[in-house]
């Protein structure tokens, strides 16, 4: 393959932006204006137009007439020219915009004739502003935000609206480098399509499933297709701190970490082998079976599969410099993972599925990485029982939500706390099969005799006097008691 050099790259982006036939509200053409406030105003009202029109990026040509499009190059040297106080103009500028949007300066030859670009990122998640004031273009003329708040309106609709899926973490790559960055063998397999014998067909699938974008011969890689199927998240500054950590505890404190593992690829290409690490680090118990000695682990696989995928899928991308983790102790797993949970955590039992990242979520169920029902969470609960574990704790704050896994106790060892808890949840799970929770179902979950009853009647109670459960018909004499959720 021949690279293009950067003065053809240069001419390629002129032309594609001079085929517009004028300028427009995101497209803006100059000859020699090097006023570094014009320069910052028109930063701003270019990303804020770019928004409005679903346009990636605004452009400022220096090298244009505006007035018959003829490329006559300019003598402005950008990386030269200065801001005030004599600071450099380029971080000049980045400082005085909010919030802190990507733009780039572009230099370069278009017919021998010097020519300059500023590219600067579409507005995203609020208006951008310039010097704490927010500009717009209408028409082909840039005005203060403030003068047409029908425009700034609709800015915020669509911030409201933005999805961190949709942005991009790593621009302007050839062909080359985005398929030595992005596993695209494994995008294949996990979405079971066949790999295509040529490069069209590889990029236009990349493009359709909205892991790259292309502009004119150049890609960029978006962050579902870096935090997905990344070959490595280190190359990408912006999902690097997205990765999943994995800590290893030696008490049932955090004093001493014994491991700590960061696993560095996309979540989709490195789940399987990330689910597979975890729980090989589990404690396990011996067993004696038809006289083998069987180590089985300590939790279910299936419980650490669905939490972790949720943990993955649920995570809040606004909060920054943070990422999903799990952490491993003697006597429990806690996986964690940043945002406050969409769902009240005492309804996450058969709960309509929600997600804040719906475009991931829907491409992570089309791999079968998580359930597309919903009901990963009350597969993961049924485990548990079955391994006569305590039930999951789960835990929602301000900016981060966890569950926390225990292992095994004996009934006498769980608290009133603990007793109840897996009450309304084993009353939850029979409610998801369309049955009742009684006494002898949750003697069976306890793996209480049948001759202690009582036992089961006391959990029984405490969690009815907590407003958990509730009896199904209270107008029925039966002494077989059948308890449904409180909010059935």
């Amino acid at each position: 393959m021949v690279t293009k050099t950067n003065d053809q790259v240069m001419k390629t982006l002129i032309d594609s932006l001079l085929a517009q036939g004028r300028e427009n509200e995101w497209l803006e053409f100059k000859r020699n204006n090097d006023n570094p406030q014009l320069i910052g105003e028109y930063l701003s009202a270019l990303a804020n137009s770019a928004c409005l029109h679903n346009t990636s990026y605004g452009y400022l040509v220096y090298g244009v007439d505006n007035q018959n499009l003829t490329v006559t190059g300019t003598n402005f040297q950008p990386h030269k020219a200065k801001g005030k106080g004599n600071e450099g103009l380029e971080p000049w500028l980045a400082r005085q915009l909010s919030p802190r949007i990507d733009f780039r300066i572009k230099t370069g030859l278009y017919d021998d004739l010097p020519m300059v670009i500023f590219k600067v990122e579409a507005a995203v998640q609020t208006p951008v502003k310039f010097q704490s004031t927010a500009f717009i273009r209408v028409g082909e003329h840039k005005h203060k935000l403030l003068e047409h708040p029908e425009k700034e309106r609709k800015i915020w609709q669509k911030a409201q609206k933005s999805r961190f899926e949709k942005g991009i973490a790593l621009r302007e790559q050839t062909g080359d480098q985005v398929l030595s960055l992005i596993d695209y063998p494994a995008f294949f397999d996990l979405l079971e399509v066949p790999l295509p014998d040529n490069r069209v067909g590889i990029f236009n699938k990349l493009e359709e499933e909205q892991v790259v974008i292309k502009e004119n011969d150049l890609f960029s890689i978006t962050n579902l297709g870096g935090l997905l199927f990344a070959k490595q998240l280190d190359k990408f500054s912006g999902l690097r701190r997205r990765s999943l950590r994995i800590i290893i505890y030696k008490n049932d404190n955090r004093l001493q970490a014994v491991k700590e593992h960061i696993d560095s690829k996309g979540y989709a290409v490195g789940f399987t082998g990330l689910i597979d690490w975890i729980y090989d680090q589990l404690p396990a118990n011996e067993l004696i079976e038809e006289a083998l000695r069987v180590e089985q682990k300590m939790y279910p696989k299936v419980a650490i599969r669905e939490f972790v995928a949720n943990a993955i899928i649920h995570q809040d991308f606004s909060l920054s410099g943070t990422g999903p983790m799990v952490e491993i102790f003697p006597s429990r797993i806690e996986i964690t993972n940043p945002g406050k949970p969409l769902v009240d955590t005492i309804r996450f039992i058969d709960h309509a599925p929600r997600s804040r990242n719906e475009i991931l979520a829907a491409i992570m169920r089309r791999m079968n990485i998580c359930e597309e029902r919903g009901s990963g969470i009350d597969r993961a609960i049924d485990a548990i029982e079955v391994f006569q574990l305590p039930a999951p704790e789960f835990q929602g704050e301000e900016e981060f939500t966890r569950v926390t896994l225990f292992a095994h106790q004996e009934l006498r060892a769980m608290d009133r706390k603990d007793r109840v808890r897996a009450c309304y949840q084993h009353c939850c799970l029979r409610w998801v099969c369309r049955d009742f929770m009684t006494n002898k179902s949750l003697r069976k979950r306890f793996a209480i005799s049948d001759t202690n009853y009582p036992m089961a009647s006391r959990i029984i109670r405490a969690t009815r006097d907590d407003g958990l459960i509730k009896v199904s018909d209270p107008e029925n004499r039966s002494n077989v008691k059948k308890y449904i959720p409180f909010w059935s």
